[in-house]
């Protein structure tokens, strides 16, 4: 059975697009620990990160940093921090979250819940960053 990001990234379940390309796809935490807090999958279904080929974790990660950049372009942030911990979905994911201290990425806090309007405002001005980057 094909794992919720899989369905996601298929269109069967509504999300926060930020960006896909044939190999992997970006969209908005519904749970964020921080506003802007985007989930970067590969496509093809693994559940361990470290599973991933090497040429696959290289691409996972360039497509990765190209969508931090858009997050940092959109949010106000000191930074954008990444971390993988991927135990809630066997799906291997990286946490993209725009920081301004090192507490604004701690999982243990508590999650956010985020009005849609605000989901959306924040999807779209991240989507529309990533569009416009000078690569």
């Amino acid at each position: 059975m094909a794992t919720i990001f899989s369905r996601i990234a298929a269109g069967e379940i509504p999300c926060y697009k930020i960006a896909a390309d044939e190999r992997h796809f970006a969209f908005l935490d519904i749970n964020p620990v921080a506003p802007g807090h985007v989930l970067v999958i590969p496509r093809r279904e693994v559940s361990y990160i470290f599973d991933l080929t090497d040429e696959e974790t290289a691409a996972l990660h360039t497509f990765a940093r190209r969508v931090a950049r858009a997050v940092g372009k959109a949010m106000p942030c000191k930074r954008v921090g990444m971390t993988v911990i991927g135990l809630e979905v066997p799906h291997a994911h990286i946490h993209l979250i725009p920081i301004n201290t090192e507490n604004d990425m701690n999982f243990a806090k508590g999650k956010l819940i985020l009005p849609e309007a605000e989901m959306k405002h924040i999807a779209d001005a991240i989507a529309e960053a990533y569009a416009n980057l000078d690569d």
